[in-house]
Parts: structure tokens; C-alpha cells; sequence
């Protein structure tokens, strides 16, 4: 693990404008690099390198500036590009685990309702909801942003399912999450039950299984038409490096039957 002093020497490095050829779309600021997770891939478990994991950009994942993920600004993007922000204008948007960085973008574009969730609120404006049992009217909400969530909820075909319900047909469901481009089928073992053993194989101490090239298909059986795009179609003049995002990450945008 990196020391605290090196941690924040390396931060203060990133943000000086001395060229700086990278950009952050959420804070505007000009930095050096964005900063790796954890040691970056080489620190990563071997399975995720093994089973090529797509997610986060682990080399180039944290704004020095304003702290944000590679995982929101990416999202930041393809609600921008595919004009996901001018849609969500009078309409109803539940945000699961809502990030710092998105937030405020998502009260811009001027929602009639935005509730801001999660299991365990770290905020007041945050409200307590449990994605398996949200108690939530049916046919309430018209986007539903879970980035980077179902990994690790326990039953995610309940979750799925209560998304669904709670969703108006036609509505949007946003639903980031990283999955192996090795695996056929997504990998889960009860027997996987410690912090080691889940960051070993699933890539994180809380995530519950490893998503494998089903997932697509998984996440529509809960009565969503899949809209999924690749960054290179929908953002083919953005540079992963320069803007720090994962080339690799598609768009889960799926929509409600």
C-alpha cells in the first residue's frame, strides 16, 4: 500500500498545470494524470487479469482535483452524448448509491423528482432504500441509475425484478457494472465468503459474484430491451486517456418492456 506522505505527494504532483494534458469532465480541471486505484492493474487479484474484468479504469481512476472516479465520468459522457441530460428534464430519476460527481449534473438538468438512495445513507437527502424490497409505488420512476451496484447486492434477479417494477415502461434503466469478457456465465460460489477469498475471485472485498458474458442477456430476463452501446460508437472522438475513462466499459442502458 502506498503511504499516506507518497499518496499525497503524488496528488499534489497530478494537479499541477505544468503540463497538464489531461481533463476532467465533471470538475473542469486540467491534471498531469489521473490517479491509479489501489496499486492500479498490476496490484489487481491475477484472476481479474486473467479473466480480462471490464469495469473501472484501475491506471487512471481518481481526479486529483476533485476526487471523482473514472466509472462517474464516464457516465458524465454517455448521459451527455446519447442527451440522457435533457431527457431526464420533469421526469422522475432514482439514483442508487448517487455519487458526488454526477449529482449536481443530474439536479441541473432539472428532474420534476430525483431521489437520491441507498441501503445505508451516509447523508440525510439520502434516502434509506433496499433495492431488494424498496417498497417503492409501481410505475414511478423514469430513469433508474445504479452504476456500479449490482455487484454487490446479494439476489441481483430480485433487484433486477424490483427495478423493473418500479420503472414506467419505456423508462431507463442505467446499470454499470463489471463483468469478465473470459467468463461464459457469471461465477458465484457460497462457499466464497471472506474478504480475501471475494477479492481474490470477484475483484473487491464486497462484491458477491463475477459477472461473465451473460450479463447482458441476465439483466434483460427482468423485462428490459437491451441498449447497450460500446464507447466507440457512442463516444468515438473521446480520448480514455486524455479524460481518464475505460475504453473497454460499454453503456448498460436498458430499457423497460
Amino acid at each position: 500500500m502506498i503511504g499516506a506522505l507518497t499518496w499525497k505527494f503524488r496528488r499534489a504532483y497530478a494537479r499541477l498545470p505544468l503540463g497538464a494534458a489531461c481533463k476532467c469532465c465533471l470538475c473542469g480541471a486540467r491534471v498531469r494524470r489521473f490517479l491509479p486505484y489501489r496499486g492500479g492493474w498490476r496490484a489487481a487479484p491475477v484472476a481479474m487479469r486473467i479473466l480480462r474484468v471490464v469495469g473501472s479504469d484501475l491506471d487512471h481512476y481518481l481526479c486529483p482535483v476533485c476526487g471523482c472516479h473514472d466509472r462517474e465520468r464516464h457516465l458524465w459522457f454517455y448521459f451527455d452524448r446519447l442527451g440522457l441530460f435533457g431527457r431526464m428534464r420533469d421526469m422522475a430519476v432514482l439514483h442508487f448509491a448517487p455519487e458526488k460527481g454526477l449529482t449536481p449534473c443530474i439536479l441541473q438538468a432539472a428532474p420534476a423528482r430525483y431521489v437520491r438512495a441507498d441501503l445505508y445513507p451516509s447523508s440525510p437527502e439520502i434516502a434509506r432504500i433496499d433495492m431488494l424490497a424498496s417498497e417503492l409505488p409501481e410505475a414511478s420512476f423514469d430513469f433508474v441509475i445504479a452504476n456500479h451496484v449490482l455487484e454487490h447486492v446479494a439476489d441481483d434477479i430480485k433487484a433486477l425484478t424490483e427495478l423493473r417494477r418500479i420503472l414506467r415502461p419505456g423508462g431507463c434503466a442505467i446499470l454499470q457494472t463489471p463483468y469478465s469478457e473470459v467468463l461464459e456465465r457469471t461465477f458465484y460460489d457460497p462457499g466464497i465468503n471472506t474478504k480475501a477469498e471475494r477479492f481474490g475471485l470477484y475483484g473487491q472485498e464486497d462484491h458477491v459474484r463475477l459477472y461473465g458474458r451473460d450479463i447482458f442477456d441476465r439483466f434483460a430476463s427482468a423485462g428490459f430491451i437491451t441498449r447497450v452501446i460500446c464507447h466507440d460508437k457512442a463516444l468515438p472522438d473521446i480520448d480514455p486517456l486524455r479524460f481518464g475513462v475505460n475504453r473497454a466499459e460499454p453503456f448498460f442502458l436498458f430499457e423497460a418492456v
